[in-house]
């Protein structure tokens, strides 16, 4: 082979190689798109249980009553978020400028919450482990109580389906999970929440429906709980961080 031929196959052989580095770079940078940030959040309403008021019975003197007592209290160690996602696909400059969007009935993806304002680092995303993870998490959150604490509230082994995170899949069963209530009354097959871990915080992700009935009977295409501070005396509210994924 002479000189200039073998030097315009080297010249070839790396032309073709960062063509194909530059597609397979370009290909990732589109397809693993990290959760993104809320561009606007209306906060339609938020409510709690109304104090229910003192019972009242009255005996004789010189009986004994045998009474059988039933009350729910509202669980101030836990909060929920509910509501709709709208969404679309958009190209965009660093000052938000759209050149073009893909507008869409949003029926497929996730929602994130975290109370950890820095980046997550979506690349590291893992299940939670509920002994290791949701126990720490226990212990930041003061979730001193076994009956109600996170690692009492998200199940495991569990039933869920598999989802992506950015760049992971996420098999099926594979972490800590609950299920939010439909029409006032436990279920498992919709309103799907797991515990994630990233290395550092527990992010809680919820599956997206489309309009399905949730909780009160409305429909909704997310609910989520996410723990309170439990620590005894405790008046102020844990700020929460929302993502949106979109498939």
């Amino acid at each position: 082979m002479f000189k200039n031929e073998k030097n315009n196959l080297i010249f070839g052989i790396l032309i073709t190689g960062i063509f194909l580095l530059s597609v397979f770079l370009f290909s990732n940078v589109f397809l693993s798109a990290d959760p993104s940030g809320i561009d606007d959040l209306d906060s339609v309403w938020n409510e709690t249980k109304n104090t229910s008021s003192a019972g009242f019975f009255n005996i004789s003197g010189g009986y004994i009553a045998a009474l059988n007592l039933t009350t729910s209290v509202q669980n101030t160690h836990w909060k929920a978020f509910v509501g709709w996602v709208n969404g679309a696909f958009t190209l965009d400059d660093s000052a938000g400028s759209t050149i073009y969007d893909w507008s869409l009935s949003v029926t497929t993806g996730r929602v994130y919450s975290t109370r950890d304002s820095n980046t997550i680092e979506w690349s590291s995303i893992e299940c939670a482990n509920i002994t290791t993870n949701l126990e720490a998490e226990n212990a930041a959150m003061f979730h001193n109580r076994t009956s109600d604490n996170i690692t009492a509230t998200f199940s495991y082994p569990s039933t869920h389906d598999a989802f992506p995170v950015a760049i992971t899949n996420i098999g099926a069963n594979a972490c800590p999970t609950l299920n939010t209530y439909t029409n006032d009354n436990p279920q498992d097959d919709d309103f799907e929440e797991m515990a994630l871990y990233d290395g550092t915080s527990i992010i809680y992700a919820t599956i997206l429906e489309d309009n399905l009935a949730g909780y009160d009977g409305q429909t909704y295409d997310f609910q989520m709980l996410v723990p309170e501070n439990g620590s005894q005396g405790f008046t102020g509210a844990t700020a929460y961080y929302l993502y949106v994924e979109l498939d």
